[in-house]
């Protein structure tokens, strides 16, 4: 017969457990305080329900790590999991390694919830290590560990070890899992592959809200906001309901297409038809899409009629991008002491500022402003593009002269600028950024970092396959135009993501219609 002790040890085990799983995790708490007050010593059963509710109500599990090393518990299989997923879950990423490395044993939890837990943090390149280091161990992947990597892979712009991964999730069972098809659709849509993105789509059993949002902003990001429409029609008419970040890829699809009345109208659905109240992404959307239609003065009514809690920095950055556009130095001023107000540290409305007085020649303000960024330790982010060929990623900046075929590339960067003058290119040097001579103004643009990864690509991958670049910056208007007509001289399809949107070019065209 077991002791009142331990009968009081199992019914508060299941009573956390029942809590943890129902989402009661504060109740769940209580009870494990109620339970140690009570002088019950905690066992395995106790320590995982308890660390996942402690987690999620981003509790630090230091005690409860503390309480299991005294317990003598940390060698045990499922409690260590546990501490390792709570950790994850809190971006503790450190410390989650510390704990699996010191396991004697892992099975296919441990790795998930390690994979997860990079993956969740943004941490995509060490989430994608992981995850081979997974399948090198023998581990056979699960569904989660599937999502997770898949995700990894769109973030880090990894489209082959993503097709891979889509393998393996064939391989083991797992594709039929809502999970996977949403992580399939949204790895294809982030890496510029839109036909294999629609296919995975097609072929799903269930979709619900996040697979067919992952559509409509996987054609927006890739120039097809026309596309996005007719999906987002599809899904009303399935009756899945939208949500809110379903208007924030209509609202973008909108935006880099042009369709400004599409947007008015969709904007206004949000809240009288769908119940969804305007959040700072719509907003920001919103003076994206009125700012490329010059549509400024109503950009300005709109923030000036918005909630003040709404206005984030992000809004009025996108503000700031309008002004640049269309060169309103005065507004774009304003938009900028907005940012400042409301994060000192983003390098971004510095830049713009910068960018905006160099189109002007209006060098003294451009040396003002880069003193005051110097002043208040402000570092720009410096701009990178990189090619992955043969699995090996190739990352350039501009007048990079860094990589073991630097000389072929320039020779390659030379033939390109040739042919497209051939063919009437004639360098935009408002894009030159530096208040030098005409000559010196157009030799750094074609050492732009894309242009270097474009010629690298065109040495390095086979004509039968599209160039992918990929560059960490906004594209510059002299790049695009280009690079643009380097694929259609060499008869070549690039596909250049920037930090806005996709533009897959060819035959002299660009999925952007030149409006991006």
């Amino acid at each position: 017969m077991a002791s009142p002790a331990g009968k009081g040890l199992v019914a508060y085990n299941a009573a956390i457990s029942r809590c943890s799983r129902a989402g009661l995790h504060q109740r769940a708490l209580e009870l494990f305080r109620e339970m140690r007050l009570r002088g019950l010593r905690v066992d395995e059963y106790t320590l995982p329900p308890i660390l996942n509710s402690a987690a999620l109500l981003r509790v630090p599990p230091g005690a409860l790590h503390g309480l299991l090393l005294r317990a003598g518990l940390a060698l045990h299989l499922h409690v260590a999991n546990a501490l390792v997923d709570a950790y994850a879950k809190l971006s503790r990423l450190g410390a989650a390694r510390v704990v699996f490395d010191e396991m004697p044993r892992r099975d296919v939890v441990t790795w998930t919830s390690l994979v997860t837990g990079l993956a969740r943090a943004g941490s995509h390149a060490l989430a994608v290590r992981v995850y081979r280091d997974m399948v090198a161990a023998g581990v056979a992947p699960d569904e989660f560990a599937i999502a997770a990597a898949l995700s990894s892979c769109a973030g880090s712009t990894a489209l082959e070890l993503g097709r891979s991964v889509h393998a393996a999730a064939v391989r083991c069972g797992h594709e039929p899992f809502l999970s996977v098809g949403n992580s399939l659709v949204s790895m294809y849509a982030k890496t510029g592959s839109l036909r294999d993105a629609r296919t995975v789509f097609d072929a799903m059993r269930a979709r619900c809200a996040i697979t067919w949002t992952a559509l409509i902003v996987g054609y927006a990001q890739n120039g097809r906001g026309r596309e996005s429409l007719a999906v987002y029609a599809d899904m009303v008419r399935s009756g899945c309901r939208p949500d809110y970040v379903t208007f924030v890829g209509l609202l973008f699809a909108c935006s880099h297409a042009g369709l400004v009345d599409a947007g008015r109208a969709h904007f206004r659905s949000m809240q009288s038809e769908h119940g969804i109240s305007p959040g700072p992404d719509h907003l920001a959307c919103m003076v994206d899409l009125l700012g490329r239609a010059g549509c400024l003065d109503e950009a300005v009514d709109l923030l000036d009629r918005s909630p003040a809690a709404e206005l984030d920095a992000t809004v009025w950055k996108a503000l700031l991008a309008a002004c640049r556009t269309h060169r309103n130095a005065a507004l774009a001023e304003r938009a900028a002491e907005m940012v400042w107000r409301l994060d000192p540290t983003d390098a971004v409305p510095y830049v713009m500022l910068s960018n905006l007085y160099s189109r002007a020649r209006r060098w003294s303000d451009v040396a003002r402003v880069r003193a005051l960024m110097r002043s208040r330790g402000i570092s720009k982010e410096p701009g990178c593009s990189w090619v992955a060929v043969a699995g090996v990623t190739h990352v350039f900046h501009a007048e990079d002269r860094d990589h073991r075929r630097t000389a072929e590339i320039y020779r390659k960067v030379e033939e390109m600028t040739a042919r497209i003058r051939a063919r009437g290119y004639v360098p935009d040097t408002e894009w030159a950024l530096q208040d030098e001579a005409p000559e010196g103004r157009e030799e750094g643009l074609a050492h732009h970092s894309e242009r270097l990864a474009v010629a690298f690509g065109l040495l390095a991958v086979p004509a039968s396959a599209p160039i992918r670049v990929y560059k960490n910056l906004r594209v510059c208007g002299d790049c695009h135009a280009a690079i643009k007509m380097v694929a259609e001289v060499y008869g070549r399809e690039i596909v250049l993501r920037d930090s806005n949107c996709f533009h897959h070019m060819k035959d002299g065209s660009c999925s952007c219609g030149d409006y991006w």
